[in-house]
């Protein structure tokens, strides 16, 4: 199945992960909606807008625009969407890739931080997944991908060792994404009659993004050899190329699909 006319949204598509999974669909035929917040670099550790990111896929030859997207605001879920339909005439992908990590453990945390992290991590997600349903069944059916992370696998029943005590991660990070891997498989029944799938789709391992690299980069000397994610966007392209009735409700890993698919991995690289 080609992506040839299809149009996808692609949300954190700034940088790093979300951002190479736009290139990808992109270089698959996809007219992409590149979606987040940045509009210029405004950290040096952070390289990287929507506008930087259409401009390569532009340069490239493929068919890109730059969204404003705030995933924290509903009606700019709202707005976004309305505008990918508006420019391309139609939707048929989501990537919902927008993510967040607070400070603090459960006795320090702030209250905002936590309303932030269930904001983006959780609500934001569902709201775009609502917003783009109806237009994925005008165009006859769609596909849903939502990023998530190995931090989803519960670490299973105690006692713990001193390694899965000192488990890295926000504290609340990977418990939202057991609930989006769980919440992903109930959208994807219910909507598996209508021709819409619904999958995640993780790295296997740690890729250093801008992102996720942010906390221990030096602001004033930053580290910018960043890797690209590779892997996760052939195996977003892959996903998206399958018919949406046959290939749902899955929780797939990176490697170990393209592996399964008999393509060959390529990164992340440097």
């Amino acid at each position: 199945m080609s992506l040839d006319g299809k149009v996808a949204l692609v949300a954190g598509a700034s940088r790093g992960i979300g951002a190479d999974i736009a290139k990808y669909l992109a270089r698959s035929g996809a007219k992409v909606a590149v979606c987040a917040r940045t509009e210029e670099v405004k950290d040096p550790r952070l390289p990287g807008t929507i506008h930087s990111v259409t401009q390569e896929i532009k340069d490239e030859g493929g068919d890109a625009v730059a969204i404003v997207l705030n995933m924290r605001d509903p009606q700019s879920i709202k707005d976004a969407v309305a505008k990918v339909v508006d420019h391309f005439g139609r939707l048929d992908i989501l990537v919902n890739n927008a993510a967040i990590f607070v400070p603090g453990n459960l006795e320090t945390v702030k209250e905002n931080h936590i309303d932030l992290s269930l904001e983006v991590n959780v609500r934001s997600y569902i709201l775009t997944m609502r917003e783009v349903v109806p237009h994925m069944r005008k165009a006859g059916g769609g596909h849903i991908l939502n990023i998530s992370s190995r931090g989803a696998i519960p670490l299973g029943p105690g006692p713990y060792t001193d390694e899965q005590k000192k488990r890295g991660g926000d504290i609340f990070y990977g418990g939202e994404k057991s609930m989006l891997e769980h919440f992903s498989q109930r959208m994807a029944a219910m909507y598996q009659d209508e021709g819409i799938s619904v999958n995640v789709l993780s790295p296997e391992g740690r890729v250093a993004t801008a992102g996720n690299m942010f906390a221990s980069n030096d602001r004033d000397n930053p580290d910018t050899n960043f890797e690209t994610a590779d892997d996760m966007g052939q195996a977003a392209v892959w996903i998206c190329e399958q018919p949406a009735d046959k290939y749902t409700g899955q929780s797939a890993y990176d490697k170990d699909l393209l592996n399964k698919a008999g393509i060959e991995l390529k990164g992340p690289f440097h």
